[in-house]
């Protein structure tokens, strides 16, 4: 592959929104658009499926000050997608298509931002391009609440939902506590198989405002133990018990705790969860005869930008601008990682490049070391981990007291 290398590029998102994901995407159109080598900018229309719908934006035709607001505005703002793309050799529908598309607009720079599953996309399409002898660079940029993404120290969007996690629970907290009868609080928070997010709480506690037991899916729950464990501190703190939950905890036999386990899955057969709090309320209501309330963070906690990370923030730029970089040099294949450093105490997130077939379909879950030995809550190990990453308060554009996000026109290239 020669390094100097002229054609236009396509960024897309996919899988679940989250508070800086539009960071990301403003770090790549901006760098994308002010490079020589890059001669047009096109942003798909809900990830892959935009471009095999031959649905693009023209970001060329945005204002340059309206693509700023991305910084701070949450969510997809080209719209998601999951879709799940077939093996090549079992059906190469998707891929002639895509490189029909990518033929059509000389598309010679491809950008992905997403998690685990869009890793997987990226790494099938680099390998089907490279098989059919068609000179593309291919990067994925990471981003997932729910940072179970392989390889990287953590994912662009982690940070904020962390953030917004440990914050909320302080204030929950203090709101369970208030009252001068015993109440125990229950909330379920995602993620399926790794715990990353429920293990946020922790940080609340930390702060003296949080949960007193917190159950991560790395560790097999037994509801036997859980009643032992809510009685403890049901009996030490005089009724008031705050429990966090991550949403995919299961028994020893692999299935989920959470009634709903079996409603729907989603767009790459994951079981689609939620209802743990409430049947756990129901059961702890059953046996302790006392106030209990069931909360469920749901969406709540994926885009909530006005608690964004600072640094979330400046990494999610970072790894969107790194992405363009490195391809305009010739690098290709890879996702851009963030790898952990210090300088003396103070934490530096690095950029590190991962090939795509050592990221794709593969899980980080918390280590074990990090869950104290009673499966119960984290050790500091966990919160020194997630500590530096929350840190800053970014300078959020206001409009009438509300937040002012982007606004921008998406004109579609073929309109």
């Amino acid at each position: 592959m020669s390094v100097k290398l002229k054609g236009a590029c396509i960024f897309g998102q996919s899988g679940g929104p989250t508070a800086v994901i539009n960071a990301s995407a403003y770090g790549i159109i901006r760098t994308a658009l002010d490079s020589q080598e890059i001669t047009a900018v096109y942003g798909a229309y809900h990830g892959i499926k935009g471009v095999l719908n031959d649905q693009l934006f023209d970001m060329n035709k945005e204002d340059p000050e309206e693509l700023e607001f991305l910084i701070h505005t949450p969510s997809s703002e080209l719209g998601s997608c999951r879709y799940k793309m077939k093996d090549p050799d079992e059906d190469d529908t998707d891929y002639k298509r895509i490189l029909e598309i990518f033929k059509k607009y000389d598309v010679r720079y491809f950008f992905y931002n997403g998690g685990n599953d869009s890793m997987d996309t990226c790494n099938k399409i680099s390998k089907y391009l490279k098989q059919v002898d068609y000179d593309c660079r291919v990067i994925g940029v990471p981003k997932t609440i729910d940072n179970d993404l392989y390889g990287t120290d953590h994912c662009p969007g982690y940070p904020s939902a962390a953030k917004y996690i440990a914050t909320t629970c302080m204030e929950l907290s203090k709101d369970a506590r208030v009252y001068d009868t015993p109440q125990i609080t229950v909330v379920e928070i995602m993620g399926r198989h790794a715990g990353w997010l429920a293990g946020a709480s922790s940080l609340a506690t930390y702060k003296g405002s949080g949960p007193d037991l917190i159950y991560l899916p790395e560790c097999n729950f037994d509801m036997k133990k859980f009643d032992a464990d809510v009685e403890d501190v049901y009996k030490a703190r005089n009724g008031k018990v705050f429990v966090a939950v991550s949403e995919g905890i299961h028994y020893s036999d692999g299935t989920f705790v959470s009634e709903a386990k079996a409603s729907a899955t989603d767009g790459f057969g994951h079981a689609q969860l939620g209802g743990l709090a409430s049947l756990l309320a129901a059961h702890l209501k059953e046996i302790f005869n006392t106030k209990v309330r069931g909360i469920e963070l749901s969406l709540l906690q994926r885009c909530g930008s006005h608690l964004a990370s600072q640094t979330d923030l400046d990494e999610a730029i970072l790894v969107g601008k790194t992405a363009v970089l490195e391809a305009i040099k010739g690098t290709s294949d890879v996702m851009i990682a963030l790898k952990r450093t210090y300088i003396g105490s103070e934490y530096i997130g690095e950029i590190e490049l991962l090939p795509l077939s050592k990221v794709a379909n593969f899980e980080k879950k918390v280590p074990l070391n990090w869950i104290n030995e009673s499966r119960n809550f984290v050790t500091n190990d966990f919160i020194d981990y997630v500590l530096p990453l929350i840190q800053g308060q970014p300078d959020i554009p206001y409009e009438e007291s509300l937040p002012r996000y982007a606004r921008l026109k998406k004109i579609f290239v073929n309109q």
